[in-house]
């Protein structure tokens, strides 16, 4: 007969016997970029993340890699949209000039950049419109060229979220045939119609002007539909796939990793961190202990690697601790 809690007496037992470890090589921190200079706007919804021009952008990354932080994903908000998203796939985009900012002062952080058109488009959908519907083929040629862009510009991996079918195909064909043959391709596979986004869509300004996003992202009640989706990608070319959200969808991740072979992300999405954020503020939480166990969790179920809004500050919280490192 055992005893189960002669394992968990102490502390130095506990973390000697522990099975999920979260790591600061496993964490990505989201940032917004926008145009001009000396600009930090704060993002009412998302205590601590902010906007940021890429003068300011520079500094916050430099203090991020100061902590330990080694990658990044990037999103851009533009000064102008249109229904074609031209600033999107545009050489002197925000994004595209952030880029090469970046990776000027810091060549060797990781940067992934984030390929969709909804903060881009005048209409805030992530594809063309025909009419009210989101026409997917056309949107494609759209997705390649953005993506495209970005790598000419340093991006090290570039990661559509539109959940357009067959977007993966298209955006590996434009980077080989460019010869961005090593610019890796992380896909927002499994991407569900969620409402987790709402903090988000006030980051990005990318709030649709009608209808909704579930005639092409996923209906939250499906997971075989995942695996689906997830294996497509793998074949046209994703080298990893995303989850997104997370803590809803730990049982999608666990199902990701016990049937595919590359790295699986979790995406901590902004309506997850606002909440923590907000009972954090209020007192009801211990906020260190709640983050840390979010994390372990999406650990715990399979993810390789996790995008979240609390990064920055886990980094500091991760040198101290022994329990989870």
């Amino acid at each position: 007969m055992s005893r189960y809690r002669t394992l968990r007496k102490n502390k130095a037992i506990r973390s000697l016997v522990r099975e999920t470890r979260v790591h600061s090589d496993d964490l990505i921190q989201p940032f917004f970029v926008i145009e001009g200079r000396n600009k930090r706007e704060a993002i009412a919804s998302m205590p601590g993340i902010y906007r940021f021009s890429t003068d300011l952008l520079l500094k916050e990354i430099a203090k991020y890699i100061k902590l330990g932080g080694r990658a990044g994903l990037l999103f851009g908000l533009p000064k102008v949209k249109d229904s074609l998203a031209r600033q999107a796939y545009s050489e002197s985009g925000i994004v595209q000039k952030a880029i090469v900012q970046i990776k000027k002062n810091f060549p060797n952080f990781l940067l992934i950049t984030d390929v969709c058109l909804c903060a881009y488009t005048n209409h805030g959908h992530c594809g063309i419109l025909d009419g009210d519907r989101i026409d997917n083929d056309k949107t494609l040629p759209l997705l390649a060229q953005m993506a495209l862009s970005h790598a000419h510009a340093g991006a090290d991996i570039v990661a559509p979220s539109d959940m357009m079918d067959f977007r993966v195909a298209a955006i590996r064909e434009a980077l080989e045939d460019n010869h961005f043959q090593e610019t890796a391709i992380l896909s927002y596979a499994v991407k569900y119609a969620s409402a987790y986004y709402g903090p988000f869509r006030e980051a990005a300004d990318s709030m649709p002007s009608f209808g909704d996003r579930k005639s092409y992202q996923m209906d939250y009640a499906n997971s075989r539909e995942a695996l689906k989706e997830a294996r497509q990608d793998v074949c046209e070319g994703s080298d990893m796939v995303m989850v997104k959200p997370a803590l809803a969808y730990l049982d999608i991740i666990s199902l990701l990793r016990r049937k595919l072979d590359v790295p699986v992300v979790a995406y901590n999405v902004s309506g997850e961190y606002a909440m923590v954020k907000a009972a954090a503020q209020k007192k009801w939480i211990n906020e260190q202990e709640i983050v840390l166990e979010n994390l372990t969790a999406m650990k715990r179920s399979g993810a390789d690697i996790i995008i979240s809004y609390h990064t920055q500050e886990i980094l500091p919280w991760l040198t101290k601790s022994k329990n989870v490192r």
